[in-house]
Parts: structure tokens; C-alpha cells; sequence
């Protein structure tokens, strides 16, 4: 297993490498080295890096924006995997396995089996054996059918995520992919048509779709809050939530102390809203005072965080964020009333309908719809948690562990391709 894995990433890599002029640029296809990052949630992350011929110089991938722009993956790095591509052996110490690091087991220290061989022939026939069998899976249909697959333009992400996907998740059988890999063959072919329910929702602008999974049935703008534990855990906390926000507030006075609120995105610090981000792209972010904040982290990691972001919304008194979309239909956003205006002067509009915030109490909606917010007050900030989720209402659970590996994956891809901020273009 440990030998597929690690030829898949190789190759998922080389097969980048090939395809951009920037990355790995004069790298020895032949020598790469494993270096551990360790997340701040206590995972780990693997990335290669490779080496080049002469000198034995170590050449690193380009680096992204997260290390200076607050969003990134934790604590420093550890001691490298020992492992080598063209029979050669590193003279690093290994203090776990490739197959914990891909599958972002924590770290514990292992033993290295002694007598184990590495057979090149054996290892690239365990490949194609997998390769062969990914293949026939619903979602090795969907990128073989795709309009590129096999010629040069070919994304090579998708065409080792069958393969990549058969070796993370073998116990999955094929009868839960098929939505995943509805999904898959939207993403490879932005001309299929959507289903009818987005289509002739004049609420809901199908052509700023760029992530759906077809299949998940019908929505609607606003959610029950009573269906979901989040909000229940929420709204039972938000006396302890409250004082954790504004301890993270004091935590930015005083000289030499970091601004941590930011925008995601221009649209944001032109409509006055700011967002102190504690999660990104569903995971921690390099640096956070999560000390200052334990039950609201908790809570929020008790839920499958999206691809986008959780943490505290400012809205500045007299602005609101002009009408809009997002494109994902696989997830779902919940916001929590923290510091609400007087009179509740301060609403969202999802579709046709209009809610007003309120002091721990939630809002569930999907962000398809187009929607839109205003504090009406002259005086006053209006104060949310945010949080972005898979949709645990109508997809499954290997449903959503796929698409989180998927989202974990093509960010890591992305940042190799030295993407400085990797945000809502991952998928």
C-alpha cells in the first residue's frame, strides 16, 4: 500500500511538473526527498521536494502566500520520511510512514520493517493492478469520458484521482461514488447541463455554478436551525463564544500585535465586512491563538468544515454586502448572532426571503441562492460566527471524507503550482 501511494503522489507530481514551466524548475526527475509538515490540528501533510543533480543543492517547491498572509498549516516541519524513487537510499531518519502521512495519521514513531526489499517491477505492477481498477470505477468513467482525457490539455489532478481515490478509500464501494463522480464530470465538463431545480430557480444564478454534485435533491434558501447540533451547540454556548471573541479582540491591542481580521475577498473591505478567520479552507490556520478560543474551536471541529472559511463577520454600522452567489452546492453556511444591533437592524436576504440576526440564535442557508446583507444601523457593528459545511442533511459521510480529501488535495496541488492565495478558485 505504502508503495502505491507513494508512486501515485510521485507521479501526480512529475505529471504537474511536466505540464508547468515554473514548477520544479531544472529538478532531477529521478531524487526527491519527503518532507513532514506537521498541521496545526496535529495531522500531517506530505510534500516532495526535490533535489537537484548537481551539488546535491536542495531546490524547494515555490513557496504560496499562506506563510506571510495567515493562512496556512501549522507548526514547523520534522524529520523527513526516508524513501527514494531511483534506488537511491537518504540519509534522513524516519519518524513515521508514508501511508500515515498521506492518510494524515498523527505522528507516532515507527519502526521500520528490516528486510524489505524495494522491487521496481513488483511496485509498478501493484500500480497498474490499482490503475486497472480505478479505472472501472464510476469514478474512473467519469474521467475517461471527460472531453480531455488522454490529450495534452488534460487536467492532471483529475486523471490520477481515481487511482488516488481507490487507494485512500478501498472499502468504498462503487454504489457510494456515483455522486461523487457526478460531481468529477461536472468538473471536467463545464457544458453539462444542471439539474431543472437550479435551472429555472430565478433565486438561483446556474451559471455562477463551479462545484455541483447532481443528485442531492431538493433546497431551499433557509434551513431549520433545530435540524443540525451545530446550531444547538451554538446557541447553547453563546455566553462562553461571546467572551472567546472578545478575548480574541484584546489579544490584537497593544503595540507590535497583529490585525487579524481580514477580507476574503475585495468585495468584502469595500462593503465594510471583515472576517477574523479561524478556519480556512476547512483547516487551522499557522499561529492562531486557538488557546484564547477552546469551546468555539471545538465546536466548530465538530462539524465537516468546507472548502472556505469559519470565524467571526463584522459588518461596519450603515453597509451590507451587495447581492451575490456562490457556487458550490455541497455545502451549507450557518451564522450565529454574537453582537446584533438594536431593534435587530441588521438582516440577510437569501432568494425571496428576509431573516433578521439575533443574539445566539442561527441562520441556516445555502449560498446558491443569491443573497445579500444590510446593518441598518447608524451606530452599531453586527457580529457573527460564520461557518461553511458540507451539507451533512442529504450527503452521505464517505460522501463527504471524499470530497474533503479531494478539496485537501487540490489545495496542495495548487500551492505547488505556486498559487500565492488559494481560496474559492480550488474547485
Amino acid at each position: 500500500m505504502s508503495l502505491i501511494q507513494l508512486d501515485l503522489l510521485i507521479s501526480w507530481l512529475l505529471l504537474f511538473q511536466f505540464k508547468s514551466s515554473t514548477a520544479f524548475t531544472g529538478v532531477s526527475n529521478s531524487v526527491f526527498s519527503h518532507e513532514r509538515i506537521r498541521e496545526g490540528n496535529g495531522g500531517v501533510l506530505n510534500v516532495l521536494w526535490a533535489k537537484q543533480n548537481g551539488g546535491g543543492k536542495k531546490t524547494s517547491p515555490p513557496t504560496s502566500g499562506n506563510s506571510s498572509g495567515g493562512f496556512g498549516f501549522g507548526s514547523k516541519s520534522s524529520s523527513a520520511n526516508s524513501a527514494s524513487v531511483a534506488n537511491r537510499k537518504s540519509t534522513r531518519k524516519t519518524k513515521g510512514n508514508l501511508v500515515a502521512t498521506l492518510n494524515d495519521e498523527p505522528s507516532t514513531k515507527i519502526k521500520s520493517r528490516k528486510g524489505v526489499t524495494y522491487v521496481k517491477s513488483e511496485q509498478e505492477a501493484l500500480l497498474a493492478s490499482l490503475a486497472a481498477t480505478a479505472a472501472l470505477s464510476p469514478i474512473g468513467q467519469a474521467v475517461a469520458n471527460s472531453p480531455l482525457h488522454g490529450s495534452p490539455d488534460a487536467d492532471p489532478f483529475y486523471e490520477l484521482m481515481p487511482s488516488l481515490i481507490a487507494s485512500k478509500f478501498p472499502r468504498v464501494s462503487n454504489d457510494n461514488l456515483h455522486r461523487v463522480a457526478g460531481f468529477v464530470k461536472h468538473a471536467l465538463d463545464s457544458n453539462l447541463p444542471l439539474e431543472d431545480s437550479i435551472v429555472q430557480d430565478p433565486y438561483r444564478p446556474h451559471n455562477e455554478i463551479h462545484a455541483y454534485m447532481p443528485g442531492l435533491g431538493e433546497t431551499k434558501p433557509f434551513y431549520n436551525p433545530t435540524e443540525l447540533e451545530l446550531c444547538q451547540r451554538l446557541s447553547e454556548n453563546i455566553d462562553v463564544i461571546e467572551k472567546e471573541y472578545e478575548a480574541l479582540l484584546f489579544d490584537m491591542k497593544g503595540q507590535g500585535k497583529k490585525d487579524r481580521f481580514q477580507s476574503v475577498t475585495s468585495m468584502n473591505y469595500e462593503s465594510g465586512w471583515k472576517t477574523l478567520v479561524l478556519f480556512y479552507n476547512g483547516h487551522r490556520i499557522k499561529d492562531f491563538p486557538y488557546h484564547l478560543c477552546p469551546v468555539t474551536t471545538e465546536i466548530l471541529e465538530s462539524v465537516p468544515l468546507a472548502g472556505r472559511i469559519a470565524g467571526f463577520n463584522r459588518q461596519n454600522p450603515n453597509s451590507g454586502i451587495p447581492l451575490h452567489s456562490d457556487g458550490n452546492n455541497m455545502w451549507l453556511t450557518c451564522q450565529m448572532g454574537i453582537k446584533v444591533p438594536e431593534n435587530q437592524k441588521a438582516y440577510i436576504r437569501v432568494g425571496p426571503e428576509t431573516r433578521r440576526w439575533k443574539r445566539g440564535e442561527c441562520l441556516v442557508y445555502d449560498t446558491t441562492y443569491e443573497h445579500e446583507t444590510m446593518n441598518e444601523s447608524e451606530t452599531e457593528e453586527r457580529v457573527v460566527l460564520h461557518v461553511d459545511f458540507f451539507n451533512t442533511l442529504v450527503m452521505t459521510s464517505e460522501e463527504i471524507e471524499i470530497m474533503r480529501y479531494i478539496y485537501s488535495m487540490r489545495e496542495e496541488f495548487m500551492k505547488a503550482e505556486g498559487v500565492a492565495k488559494v481560496g474559492a478558485q480550488i474547485l
